[in-house]
């Protein structure tokens, strides 16, 4: 019984290895084809290096590698000098003029490559394959953009911009109105001051028809300066703000020649 357990145990260990070295035959090996092999996270609009070196680090100046994303989409192909940047075509719409390698690293066996401006759907699984090398070989990358918080009104259906304006004023006080129309999702409306410290306001008024919501948020100032009615909608990574310059007749301070005296800009 003893000796028939060993038997299989011997056959299944056997075929294993023979798995191994017919994966290590073609070039493709479990660290480099099941998943990432590297994550690279960067924020929208930044510069994203993807990194690929041979293991070997031989001089790949004369060679060819090819980066796709995907499995499908013609990242980069440089072959012995001639890549997209420089007359070779074929690659995707998606990455024309923004792709391009370090030319002092390939004697290195460096075939990294820098995406410049990267945009969310830049995000995805990349690879660098180096098909004449014996055996040949692959790398992936991962790359993760994340999105910035910025205004994103005309891009995205739903991010909505805020209008100000001043319902009363007296020399000592200014009552202003915050307004946003037709925003989805929910927006968080708050005032600041220049500072961009956050003022108390009074309560918003929320209404909602449609998956669309109107807010309106007043606030009273007693201070000349300069005041942002800011909005914002993370679900969508969308922020953008309105400004006014509001003058208080009565405000001493300022009449005194304080620092903090605003200087005319145009409204966002």
């Amino acid at each position: 019984m003893l000796a028939k357990q060993s038997y299989r145990m011997f056959v299944v260990l056997k075929f294993l290895s023979v798995c191994v070295w017919l994966l290590t035959l073609s070039g493709t090996t479990f660290g480099h084809e099941n998943g990432p092999g590297v994550k690279v996270v960067v924020k929208e609009e930044g510069d994203a290096v993807l990194p690929c070196l041979i293991s070997t680090k031989e001089n790949i100046i004369r060679g060819i590698f090819d980066w796709k994303k995907d499995g499908q989409k013609e990242v980069f192909l440089y072959d012995a000098g001639i890549h997209y940047n420089n007359g070779r075509k074929g690659q995707d719409e998606q990455f024309k003029g923004r792709v391009s390698y370090f030319q002092d690293q390939l004697m290195n066996g460096n075939a990294s490559i820098k995406i410049q401006n990267v945009k969310v759907t830049d995000s995805g699984n990349y690879s660098c394959i180096f098909p004449r090398l014996q055996p040949s070989q692959t790398f992936n990358s991962e790359l993760v953009v994340e999105r910035l918080l910025k205004d994103r009104s005309g891009e995205i259906p739903g991010a909505s911009k805020s209008c100000i304006t001043i319902l009363d004023a007296t020399k000592d006080r200014s009552l202003l109105q915050c307004e946003v129309r037709g925003a989805s999702p929910e927006p968080k409306v708050e005032w600041k001051h220049s500072a961009g410290n956050i003022l108390p306001a009074e309560e918003p008024q929320v209404s909602e028809s449609g998956g669309r919501y109107d807010v309106t948020l007043d606030i009273t100032v007693t201070k000349t300066g300069r005041y942002r009615c800011e909005v914002t909608q993370r679900e969508i990574s969308h922020q953008t703000f309105a400004e006014t310059v509001v003058f208080i007749s009565g405000d001493h301070q300022h009449q005194n020649g304080s620092s903090n005296a605003p200087t005319e800009t145009p409204l966002v």
